[in-house]
């Protein structure tokens, strides 16, 4: 097994299932190898890249490496791309796995398994790189609705911080219900519902239902006309957040236009403090992708990616 420092803290992703399994996965090996009852901390993505990296030591999951995260006694479990290339963190990487799935597998290595954690590993991986063919796609997505309903520290209080008892809990009865009332209707609804941004690129309007599954089966409808379906959030702190989803490879590029990253399908960037509403949002995205020349680079990730190193640490 690779060693892994004693952390001072772990710190993963909030905002989704990924974070939320690969998180408690790496306070379960904390206390395997070290004895530690760690300190959990979960982090959106705008907050974290304001945090002042002050531990001497931590384990960071399902949070994309940056150069300030170099630093040694510190390990990366994550699988974003990214073109640094650590020198003293220990970064474990795989762009095909989830976080938690590498999580898990350096569980596994440590003597921590079991079925339950073996199949809410597995729906997280499905959920979180969106593997469509997979007989377990809606239930996973039922797995990754619990977050984004109940948020990770109420979820978390929920399970009383025991991932296992996550496995077939009963408000998994409740997305599912959502799922087959509320997204065909608000399928319905977004269909009317897209504002054109660019020639490439369409803001979609989401009301009541899953809006992951609702995008994925409009990029579908919508394919050889929009290559990238955006939806638009206000924040409570009313900040509006741009997610980004498409196809083949097209999200990631505008994100990264927009100052943001993620997955080359699956994106999203903060828009300014300046932007304080979803339709202020709208003429933001209007002016800024409309520079830009129809079809320029948004498929071409082989450009994109040249020379980044995608190999595990």
């Amino acid at each position: 097994m690779v060693f892994l420092p004693e952390p001072e803290i772990i710190i993963t992703h909030e905002s989704d299932l990924d974070g939320f399994v690969s998180g408690l996965l790496l306070k379960k090996l904390a206390r395997k190898l070290h004895g530690l009852d760690c300190e959990l901390q979960a982090w959106n993505n705008e907050a974290w890249s304001r945090r002042q990296l002050l531990e001497r030591s931590a384990w960071v999951s399902d949070l994309t490496f940056e150069k300030r995260m170099d630093k040694p006694s510190w390990v990366v479990v994550d699988h974003h791309l990214t073109q640094e290339v650590p020198v003293h963190t220990q970064l474990i990487h795989s762009p095909d796995k989830s976080a938690s799935l590498l999580c898990y597998e350096l569980c596994k290595e440590a003597g921590i398994s079991s079925p339950e954690l073996e199949q809410i590993v597995r729906y997280s991986n499905i959920a979180d790189l969106f593997l469509e063919s997979e007989p377990d796609f809606s239930i996973a997505m039922d797995y990754a609705s619990l977050v984004k309903t109940y948020t990770f520290w109420k979820l978390y209080d929920v399970i009383e911080g025991e991932l296992e008892r996550l496995f077939e809990h009963p408000l998994l009865k409740v997305m599912e219900v959502k799922r087959v009332v509320e997204n065909p209707i608000g399928l319905e609804w977004s269909r009317q519902n897209i504002t054109e941004v660019s020639p490439d690129v369409a803001v979609v309007e989401i009301a009541i239902g899953n809006g992951n599954l609702i995008v994925n089966q409009l990029l579908k409808e919508f394919e050889g006309k929009y290559s990238v379906l955006i939806t638009l959030f206000r924040k409570s702190n009313a900040s509006v957040v741009v997610s980004m989803r498409s196809m083949r490879g097209a999200a990631l590029p505008v994100a990264r236009k927009l100052g943001g990253g993620g997955h080359p399908n699956a994106s999203g960037a903060t828009l300014p403090k300046s932007v304080r509403s979803v339709n202020e949002g709208i003429n933001y995205l209007e002016a800024i992708l409309r520079s830009e020349p129809a079809g320029t680079s948004f498929n071409c990730l082989d450009q994109l990616f040249e020379g980044i190193d995608l190999k595990e640490k």
